[in-house]
């Protein structure tokens, strides 16, 4: 059930509206079970220990963010 709780849609606004919600619930139970999410894999630690850590060098103060 849908309740509109302020202002006056038009029924084409309420018509967008429900194919929206429609689409993303036909999305979500589109995906299977087991599935890792995109949010879970983005909020995945092991995703930033996977790439190596930059070392310091001779010229990494160029690399700062300080205004040239």
């Amino acid at each position: 059930m849908i309740k509109v709780v302020r202002g006056n849609p038009t029924p084409e606004e309420l018509a967008a509206a429900l194919a929206v919600v429609r689409a993303r619930a036909a999305a979500a139970s589109a995906v299977p079970s087991g599935a890792p999410t995109p949010r879970d894999a983005w909020s995945d630690p092991s995703r930033i220990a996977a790439r190596p850590v930059p070392r310091p060098g001779p010229a990494s103060w160029t690399r700062t963010y300080w205004p040239s």
